[in-house]
């Protein structure tokens, strides 16, 4: 902490992560297992964002879609991980004041566009099913731009806002952080005031980049689900029914958790369990994206042992 001239008065200048446990048989045990989900989630994302680049068959708005997903959870676990893996190891579990801050807004802003994106993909999946001899003409490569790059706007935008309102408020100690990373609502616990106004604008905002993006999601899986209805072949439906559910399942993970950690007053925040869900919109739905929506994609699987059949014949 440092000390304000003339005034007695001290602010914080970084903070302690505390982590998971001080254990460190615990921590060690800890490291291997986030060190496995994270190797997985990047190597499965970027295989998949190279699969893309490489094939040209994959060029299409959904695939174009399912490339920027990958990078969006690349970066979102990679805010995050890298860190956490150090600190179950180290002993200092110290970050600045200013690194907490960009931690906070670069994991906000790729959580954020990521909320809005999965509404672009239901989007996606809404017009291939129910209009599939308009897809391409409804989602022309102009529409698609304008969605991507309006996601990426909105994130970065609304997370300046959110990161701006949080990292203003005064913090004067402690600055015990009982979290592994710089999470809004664990972070502006440690506030010096009340936060009262700030949970109120973090509701706002949740409402509106939570709330309306599940609402927008279903009402395209209900639309979806009434035309996979109307496939006369019963194995055809279930395979449709099984896609949408495995789809529905991730956004459930991700936006359910949280749902759970930001729409919240600060006097009922668990701690120890916040640590815990915080996971499954993290690290979680990172691991789970590459899996479900493209591994078990026969394109994918397609491009894959193409690219693995050119090298295998060098």
């Amino acid at each position: 902490m440092w000390m304000i001239p003339g005034q007695n008065q001290s602010w914080v200048s970084e903070f302690i992560l505390l982590g998971f446990s001080r254990d460190p048989t615990t921590n060690s045990i800890l490291f291997i297992v986030f060190l496995l989900i994270y190797l997985c989630s990047v190597l499965g994302n970027g295989l998949i964002i190279m699969l893309i680049c490489l094939d040209i068959q994959l060029h299409t708005p959904m695939y174009f879609f399912l490339c920027i997903l990958a990078t969006l959870d690349m970066g979102y676990v990679t805010t995050t991980m890298p860190q956490m893996l150090v600190h179950l190891l180290a002993h200092s579990k110290t970050i600045s004041f200013a690194g907490c801050c960009l931690q906070m807004y670069v994991f906000g802003a790729l959580g954020i566009t990521e909320c809005t994106f999965f509404v672009v993909m239901a989007y996606d999946r809404y017009v291939a099913i129910c209009y599939p001899l308009r897809y391409t003409v409804i989602l022309n490569w102009g529409l698609c731009m304008w969605l991507a790059a309006g996601s990426w706007v909105c994130g970065f935008l609304s997370a300046l806002l959110y990161t701006f309102f949080t990292m203003s408020l005064p913090y004067c100690g402690p600055n015990r952080v009982n979290h592994y990373f710089c999470e809004g609502p664990s972070v502006r616990s440690l506030a010096c005031m009340d936060t009262h106004i700030i949970e109120m604008v973090d509701l706002v905002l949740s409402v509106f980049l939570v709330v309306t993006p599940i609402s927008i999601i279903l009402a395209s899986y209900i639309h979806i689900a009434k035309a996979i209805l109307k496939i006369k072949t019963t194995q055809g439906r279930c395979k449709a029914f099984s896609t949408c559910a495995f789809h529905l399942t991730v956004v459930t993970f991700f936006y359910g958790a949280g749902t759970y950690i930001y729409m919240r007053p600060n006097s009922s925040y668990s701690h120890e369990q916040d640590k815990q869900i915080s996971l499954f919109y993290n690290a979680f739905t990172a691991l789970l994206n590459p899996m479900v929506y493209s591994l078990r994609n026969k394109d994918i699987k397609r491009a894959f042992l193409k690219v693995m059949g050119h090298r295998m014949g060098r």
